[in-house]
């Protein structure tokens, strides 16, 4: 178990959205959550840089007690790879949230906080949202989105979001794709136990892919990634959920397999 919690996997995956620009076709994002106390793998990285277009990361950067040289090591790096866009975790908030945000900023990475930014390229825009982790008042502080409503809804969008619970409290999900992380996947997940989580929706909504139900109508596919993150969180152990970051490759068109791990 505490060699499965170190080592290093990059997942390279086609993500199909029908919404796409054609000109957005192949946009690669490398999708990094749950960092935690690790440090990440300059020689698996570096050669990313010139040959992803962004880097999202899905919150918990770090945690309480974890080094901050560490987070500003691990954000210089991936800074250096191509524009970096954040948002926070709750074990981000748990550290010096202060220092933290000032390393995150300082390395020329975009912290999102329940807003959203639009990335160009070849003449067309994506919308990526950021959601921020409620400091106080559990699932329920989640606000709904209309506070993040699309300045242009034609546009495609991404939701960028650390915890998937966040999903629970919303009554529509006006995006095209959801990363979130979180989870860990279970982080230890035993033969004949399963997954133990205290909420139901974690039964469901663990680690993988997922299409979310649309309730406006819409004839096109909302989709989720919940990534089993990178670090650990309390013991540095992994069981039957290794550690993972994830290469994605947008395309344009109805996707070939969609459905949940």
């Amino acid at each position: 178990m505490l060699v499965a919690a170190f080592r290093n996997r990059i997942i390279a995956e086609e993500i199909f959205l029908e919404a796409l620009p054609e000109a957005l076709e192949g946009f690669r994002i490398l999708f990094i959550s749950d960092i935690h106390r690790r440090r990440l793998p300059i020689k698996l990285l570096n050669p990313l840089k010139g040959k992803v277009d962004a880097v999202f990361l899905g919150g918990d950067l770090t945690e309480k007690g974890g080094s901050l040289n560490r987070l500003c090591d691990n954000m210089t790096l991936v800074a250096g790879l191509a524009p970096v866009y954040a948002v926070h975790g709750n074990h981000d908030y748990r550290a010096n949230i202060s220092l933290v945000d000032n390393i995150i900023r300082g390395s020329g990475a975009i912290l999102l906080q329940d807003e959203s930014i639009t990335i160009e390229k070849n003449g067309s825009r994506l919308l990526l949202t950021g959601v921020d982790f409620p400091r106080k008042g559990g699932k329920k502080a989640y606000q709904p989105l209309t506070p993040l409503a699309a300045p242009d809804a034609s546009l495609c969008r991404i939701i960028l979001v650390h915890d998937p619970l966040w999903l629970s409290q919303q009554s529509e999900i006006p995006a095209d794709l959801v990363l979130a992380g979180h989870t860990h996947g279970g982080q230890v997940v035993l033969p004949f136990v399963g997954h133990r989580h205290v909420d139901p929706f974690y039964q469901v909504y663990n680690a993988g892919h997922f299409v979310l139900p649309r309730k406006d109508g819409s004839k096109t596919e909302a989709k989720m990634l919940i990534s089993r993150g990178f670090g650990t969180a309390h013991l540095p152990l992994r069981w039957g959920s290794p550690s993972e970051m994830h290469i994605l490759t947008l395309r344009r068109g109805a996707s070939r397999d969609t459905m949940a791990d």
